[in-house]
C-alpha cells in the first residue's frame, strides 16, 4: 500500500505511546507507576455529569450547528469577558472536538507549503506534527532552563523570516509548566507588532496555576495583538473532562468562519451532549477545579523536592499545569546491567524495565536533556514512583 507522503512526516504521540506501553505491562500483571498521562486523575464533577444526563433524557442527541450551540458559545464569551478581559461575538467563537482539534483546524486554514511556524521548545508533542500535516515548516526556538523554559524577545526576533506565518505560545506549558508574565508577553508583542504573523495562544492550562501566578494572554496587550491572536482553550484539563472532547477557539471572524468550514467537512459538530456538559462546566460552580489545583500543588511541591534530592537530577518548580521536566543529562554515559544511558529515550526505557516506572523522554518535546513526569496521579503513586526512580538511578555507575 502506498501512503500519502504527509503521513511519513509525522510520528505517533509519544505520551499516548508511553501510556499504552504502561497499560500493556499492567495487563501482564506488572505493577507499573505511570507518569505519562496528561489528564487529571479526578472525576468530572457531578453537576457537569448531571447536565449531560439531562441532555440525554431531554432528547438533546441530534446534530447541532457545526461550530457549536449558542448556549455554549455564550458561556465561552462570558468566560472570556469575565476572566480574561477579552470580548468576542458568537461569530468569533468556534467549538471543536477538543483543543487539539481546534489547533489542527487552525493549521489547515492558515498554513501552506513554504510557511514557517515558530514553536518554542520544549513544546507539546503535537505542535510540530500539526504544522507538518498542513505542509508547513516548524521552526523551533530552544528555551533552556536557565530562562525558565521561556523564549526571549531577542530569540523570537532572530527566528522571524519573510516566510513566518505564525507563532504558537503555550502558557502555562506542557511539558515544563513554565508560564509567561504580562511583562514578558509585552516584550514578545513588541517584536510581533507591525508584522503579518498570527499568534496561536494555547491556554488549556489557564486555570491550573500556583504560587499566586496571574494568568495573562498576549491578546490582552493591545488591540493589535488581539486582532493577531487566536485563543485556544477547552474543558479537558480544568474540569477533568478529557474524554468529553470539547475545545474552542476565539479570534477574528474571517479566520473562525474558515475553521468552521473545515470542520463542516471533517467532524461536523462536537457531540451535542458534551456541549451541554461543557456549558455547565464553564457557567457552573468551579469549586471542584479549585480543590483539584490545591491537590496538584501539594503533589508538585513533593515531586520537585524529591527529584532534586536525587543525585544527577535537577528540577525547576513549575508555575502551572501538572508536569515537571527534570534535567537528567548528568546521568548520560552511566550504565547498569549492560544497559547504557545515552539519551532521554534510553533513560525512559531503563526506568520502565528496571523500575516499572513510565516517564516520557524529553526528546519527544524537543529537549533531549530532560524527561517529563505528570503528577496528575495520586500522591501514593508519586511517592512510590519517585522512590523507584531514586533506587534505579543509584544503581547507575
Amino acid at each position: 500500500m502506498k501512503f500519502a507522503k504527509r503521513i511519513g512526516n509525522i510520528k505517533p504521540s509519544a505520551t499516548l505511546t508511553i501510556t499504552a506501553r504502561a497499560n500493556a505491562l499492567r495487563a501482564e500483571g506488572k505493577d507499573v507507576i505511570g507518569f505519562g498521562a496528561g489528564e487529571p486523575d479526578f472525576d468530572t464533577p457531578l453537576h457537569i455529569k448531571k447536565a449531560a444526563i439531562d441532555a440525554i433524557e431531554g432528547g438533546f442527541t441530534k446534530y447541532t450547528p457545526v461550530g457549536g450551540i449558542d448556549e455554549l458559545k455564550d458561556a465561552i464569551i462570558d468566560k472570556f469577558a469575565d476572566e480574561d478581559g477579552l470580548h468576542y461575538k458568537r461569530s468569533e467563537i468556534v467549538v471543536s472536538c477538543g483543543a487539539k482539534h481546534s489547533l489542527y483546524n487552525i493549521a489547515q486554514v492558515l498554513f501552506d507549503r513554504g510557511d514557517e511556524v515558530i514553536i518554542p521548545a520544549p513544546y507539546w508533542v503535537s505542535y510540530p506534527d500539526i504544522a507538518l500535516l498542513a505542509d508547513a515548516t516548524p521552526v523551533v526556538i530552544n528555551a533552556e532552563g536557565e530562562n525558565g523554559f521561556k523564549i526571549t524577545a531577542k530569540q523570537l526576533e532572530q527566528a522571524i523570516t519573510g516566510q513566518t506565518k505564525a507563532l504558537i505560545l503555550n502558557s502555562p506549558s506542557n511539558p515544563t509548566g513554565a508560564a509567561y508574565s504580562l511583562s514578558e508577553l509585552e516584550e514578545l508583542a513588541s517584536v510581533l507588532s507591525g508584522k503579518d504573523i498570527v499568534i496561536v495562544s494555547d491556554d488549556i492550562y489557564e486555570k491550573i496555576v500556583y504560587d499566586g501566578y496571574s494568568f495573562s494572554n498576549i491578546a490582552n496587550i493591545s488591540r493589535e495583538m488581539k486582532e493577531k491572536t487566536i485563543v485556544v482553550n477547552g474543558v479537558s484539563k480544568s474540569y477533568a473532562m478529557t474524554g468529553w472532547r470539547i475545545g474552542y477557539a476565539a479570534g477574528p471572524e474571517e479566520i473562525i468562519s474558515q475553521i468552521a468550514k473545515v470542520q463542516s467537512q471533517s467532524t461536523s459538530n462536537p457531540a451535542s451532549i458534551s456541549q451541554k456538559a461543557a456549558a455547565e462546566a464553564i457557567r457552573g460552580d468551579h469549586g471542584a477545579t479549585a480543590t483539584m489545583v490545591e491537590e496538584f500543588k501539594k503533589r508538585r511541591d513533593y515531586i520537585v523536592s524529591s527529584l532534586n534530592a536525587i543525585s544527577g537530577i535537577t528540577c525547576l518548580n513549575p508555575l502551572g499545569a501538572f508536569y515537571v521536566f527534570p534535567g537528567v543529562s548528568s546521568l548520560y554515559g552511566k550504565s547498569y546491567g549492560g544497559t547504557k544511558i545515552g539519551d532521554s529515550t534510553s533513560l525512559a526505557a531503563y526506568l520502565l524495565d528496571e523500575a516499572n516506572v513510565a516517564v516520557v523522554p524529553g526528546a519527544a518535546f524537543g529537549n533531549d536533556k530532560h524527561i517529563r513526569l505528570s503528577y496528575a496521579t495520586s500522591m501514593e503513586n508519586i511517592e512510590k514512583g519517585i522512590d523507584r526512580i531514586k533506587k534505579a538511578v543509584e544503581k547507575l555507575n
